[in-house]
């Protein structure tokens, strides 16, 4: 078990867990591990029983010959992404949506969500929220704004802290938006975000200027500045894919 990957998954993980979104329901446990920084065989469980994320991270591992799934290299290319999202095939890719997605989705759907393989898609996490876990079909509708919500906050997005208030943090964040129809980013805007509950908090330090990585409005960890290129470029890779459907 790589420590560090473990607990770097913990700390995207925590965010929907908490809501019970994904993954077991012992969240307060997730935290624990997380916070405290030491991790055993417990936390290993139950990153294993986020079923949503965790074959991802197994097919990445498998592409790249690393023998971890949780090796902090492949978290962070499913969550931020990497170079090692480029040795995935889409052969691979497909077999692992066939195997999850094809049994429940109407066959013209997966057709659909086939034709992402050709125009590039890898197992990104951006990726499974724009064109899977919010259909983007759905764009066309006039609940459109509504869909956008829950995108919005599933996506990992990154933001600039403005300022420390306890257990909160005060943001500039570009939203995800409708413009002509189509998936975009928008201007900055201040939001609220959680980074520590009950003193406990998934990352042990920050300050305004730190640029920070969000999910379902916590923030995650601080982004080195080649973690924060890649997460941008995963972004609008995979907006531009969703767009070709809406």
């Amino acid at each position: 078990m790589t420590l560090s990957g473990v607990l770097r998954f913990g700390r995207y993980a925590f965010p929907p867990n908490r809501l019970g979104y994904c993954g077991p329901p012992d969240h307060g446990a997730l935290l624990e591990y997380v916070a405290s920084g030491e991790p055993d065989r417990g936390l290993l469980e139950l990153a294993r029983r986020f079923e949503g994320a965790y074959p991802y991270l197994v097919l990445i591992a498998h592409a790249n010959g690393i023998g971890d799934p949780f090796d902090d290299r492949v978290v962070a290319a499913y969550w931020l992404g990497n170079s090692l999202l480029d040795r995935v095939g889409p052969a691979q890719l497909s077999e692992l949506l066939t195997e999850r997605f094809k049994p429940v989705m109407a066959q013209s759907d997966f057709a659909w969500l086939g034709s992402k393989l050709d125009l590039g898609a890898r197992p990104h996490h951006n990726f499974h929220v724009f064109d899977i876990y919010v259909r983007a079909g759905l764009m066309r509708d006039h609940r459109a704004e509504i869909a956008l919500v829950p995108m919005d906050s599933c996506r990992i997005s990154w933001a600039t802290v403005a300022s420390v208030c306890g257990d909160e943090l005060v943001v500039e964040r570009c939203p995800l938006v409708l413009a002509d129809g189509k998936l975009a980013l928008g201007s900055p805007q201040t939001k609220t975000v959680t980074w520590r509950a009950g003193g406990r908090s998934l990352f042990e330090q920050v300050q305004p200027g730190d640029d920070v990585s969000i999910h379902w409005d916590w923030a995650c960890e601080t982004l080195a500045a080649k973690d924060l290129d890649a997460l941008r470029a995963q972004t609008s890779r995979y907006i531009a894919l969703a767009n070709t459907t809406i």
